[in-house]
């Protein structure tokens, strides 16, 4: 704050970073100043030793570091820096916690005191790398609504990421307090046991006369808030929530002719917003929200197409590359915490770990970013040498813990993976990541012959070892990968697999992403299509019906009895089974880069009579792209527009056009 105005718009300021390194902002304050100025700033224990660290260490000083740069009229400079000078005191926000909330006295008051100058290595400090972390939209209330156990409830008809902004006439003294949630249970209560240790809690003592705040040290998933205290009625005009996520550009957008299946479109782009705050983390309301690598591993793609991520991805692929273990493995998740230190041990999940070569490789592939190809190509490099150093079978990844197909509904009773082979899974990424690091290595420049060579092998010993599919993953994996010698009769087998379980899916956050590619890449787009327009358990569009409105952790995270899945482990805003959105962008509305960033691409549309029309933009670095089908008088009519050269197949013809609108 200068003046008490507060300085730009950056939320959570400095960031969610490895902690090898902080970031700083910059700040054009010139307008802000006047003949006398005060400078105000709010620290807390945040990202850096809050609970979200799952330790908080104790007597740790909350502490900042900031230069005031002055270029006077007559061309000379003067910097003033944050020295013993400075004076702290204590705050009107009496707490503030990413998990618990705050707790904030109108009326406190403090005596200044002392500051004290810490020896700090100041190596650590960086230039802001990643997006600003914004305030993006408010949303007022759809309802208030008076729950059957007599607690005020405040729907905003919508489960986001955020917080809130009040204003009421109050009297000093007088307390607002607000609790969160996702979801009512059954019978129209409130519920947040989902949320485990999080408060997930606000408190504001009011001064007297008009009281108008919103939190500035905490967020919350919620699509509900419980008014535990107001001095007066609240009303749909005295609060509104505020949507808080990364600064990123949308750039793809899909439109149907089914309503379900528009708000599943709307649902994805709610899941990547609300995970998409500085780090793509797993969930935003209970006590994790962390960066998983799995997660943005299958979602990756998708968020692509949706978003403009370039910018988002490089500063998380960043901090990926510090927090590598010393023997090459991928920390399951990004930054690190306090206590959950994988760095320094051998506990790397296939699919978690590839997140060091699937998301580099993705975003080269949509942004030609060959810089960060360069930078993250020894972290490539490194993962896959400790693959190698601690198989137990030479040419697969064998006999290591694994996450499996996690969340797979085959699952045996009582665990949380599926019953697909683990080992299968893990050597099926190895190759991938293998092949990947191969091309990487020729689009440097680089000699890739010893990881071609590699791929070959280890695809010779997968098939050889594991020869026969069981699961709708093992089956997808096979097909999509190309590790299956018989694409043709595996790709049946999962197609009659799917039948035999009434055109349901068993997949998890494995299988899933690539279940539909594998089908239509395989001559059954009809099972794609049923299984992505299947309303009844398990499906995308079961939670649609059941009033979600962001992506469900659990297929049946709330059953049609409007009972829980779990209380422990039951995120509403989990974004990664939103991954087939990519399946509809690349399949279903057929558009594909042919070369990096969109300089050349493909469209080849698969249509279905499920749906009347389909369509899907994708604003590229080269321009607009996009593709549109539906049926008009018993055919169907293709409008497709491209700012670049374009191979468009349609049905068994092919034609090579320059950038224009086609219509067929």
């Amino acid at each position: 704050m200068i003046n008490g105005e507060r300085v730009g718009d950056f939320i959570l300021a400095p960031g969610f970073t490895s902690r090898k390194r902080v970031q700083y902002q910059t700040y054009d304050v010139t307008k802000m100043l006047t003949l006398d100025n005060k400078i105000e700033i709010v620290v807390g224990d945040g990202w850096y030793n809050g609970k979200i660290n799952f330790v908080v260490a104790e007597n740790v000083p909350k502490a900042l570091i900031c230069q005031l740069d002055i270029l006077y009229e007559d061309k000379t400079r003067e910097s003033i820096v944050s020295d013993d000078s400075w004076l702290v005191s204590k705050d009107k926000l009496r707490f503030a916690e990413l998990y618990d909330g705050e707790i904030y006295d109108s009326n406190f008051t403090d005596t200044p005191l002392s500051a004290i100058v810490l020896d700090h290595d100041k190596k650590i400090i960086v230039k802001q790398q990643g997006v600003y972390v914004r305030e993006q939209e408010k949303i007022a209330p759809v309802s208030i609504i008076k729950a059957p156990n007599g607690d005020t409830l405040v729907d905003f008809g919508q489960n986001l990421t955020g917080y809130f902004e009040f204003t009421v006439n109050a009297k000093g003294g007088d307390r607002v307090a607000f609790t969160v949630c996702e979801e009512l249970d059954k019978y129209g209560n409130f519920y947040n046991e989902n949320y485990r240790d999080a408060k997930a809690r606000f408190e504001y003592i009011c001064h007297d006369g008009i009281n108008t705040y919103k939190p500035i040290l905490a967020f919350w998933g919620f699509r509900y808030m419980r008014v535990d205290s107001f001095p007066c009625e609240i009303t749909r005009e005295s609060i509104s929530a505020i949507v808080v996520h990364s600064d990123m550009k949308r750039t793809g957008y899909l439109n149907s002719s089914s309503k379900l299946l528009n708000k599943l479109f709307s649902n994805i782009i709610w899941g990547q917003k609300g995970n998409f705050l500085d780090v793509p983390t797993d969930c935003p309301q209970r006590d994790e929200r962390q960066g998983w690598t799995g997660d943005a591993t299958v979602f990756c793609k998708t968020a692509s197409y949706n978003y403009d991520v370039e910018q988002f991805f490089e500063k998380w692929l960043t901090d990926l590359k510090l927090d590598q273990g010393k023997k090459g493995n991928i920390p399951n998740i990004i930054p690190q915490t306090v206590c959950w230190d994988w760095s320094t041990t051998e506990d790397t999940g296939a699919v978690w770990g590839d997140s060091a070569t699937i998301i580099p490789y993705q975003m080269y592939k949509m942004y030609a970013s060959k810089e960060l190809l360069k930078r993250q190509y020894k972290t490539m490099v490194r993962y896959l040498s400790y693959i190698a150093s601690t198989t137990k079978k030479r040419y697969l990844w064998y006999g290591c813990g694994q996450f499996g197909d996690w969340l797979g509904l085959d699952a045996p009773s009582g665990s949380y993976r599926g019953s697909s082979n683990e080992d299968f899974i893990a050597s099926v990424f190895y190759y991938n990541s293998v092949k990947i690091v191969a091309d990487v290595s020729m689009i440097l420049g680089k000699d890739s012959s010893k990881y071609d060579t590699l791929a070959s092998k280890i695809l010779n010993k997968i098939r050889s070892t594991f020869k026969e599919y069981k699961t709708q993953t093992e089956c997808t994996l096979a097909l999509y990968f190309d590790i299956a010698e018989d694409k043709a009769s595996v790709a049946k087998r999962l197609n009659d697999m799917i039948r035999a379980n009434g055109n349901k899916l068993q997949t998890g956050f494995v299988g899933t992403p690539f279940l539909l590619h594998a089908l239509s890449q395989n001559g059954y787009s009809e099972a794609a299509y049923d299984l992505l327009l299947q309303e009844q358990f398990p499906s995308w569009l079961y939670s649609v019906k059941q009033g979600a409105t962001t992506i469900w952790e659990h297929w049946d995270g709330k059953n049609e009895q409007g009972e829980f899945w779990s209380k422990n482990m039951n995120s509403f805003n989990h974004y990664a089974y939103g991954s087939v959105a990519d399946w509809v962008y690349e399949e279903a509305c057929g558009i594909k880069p042919l070369k990096p960033a969109f300089e050349e691409a493909i469209i080849a549309p698969k249509p279905t009579d499920k749906l009347d029309h389909l369509s899907a933009i994708i604003h590229t670095r080269h321009g607009k792209i996009s593709s549109k089908w539906y049926h008009v008088d018993g055919k169907i009519r293709y409008e497709i527009e491209t700012p670049v050269k374009t191979t468009i197949i349609i049905g068994d013809k092919q034609f090579v056009v320059d950038a224009g609108s086609y219509i067929f």
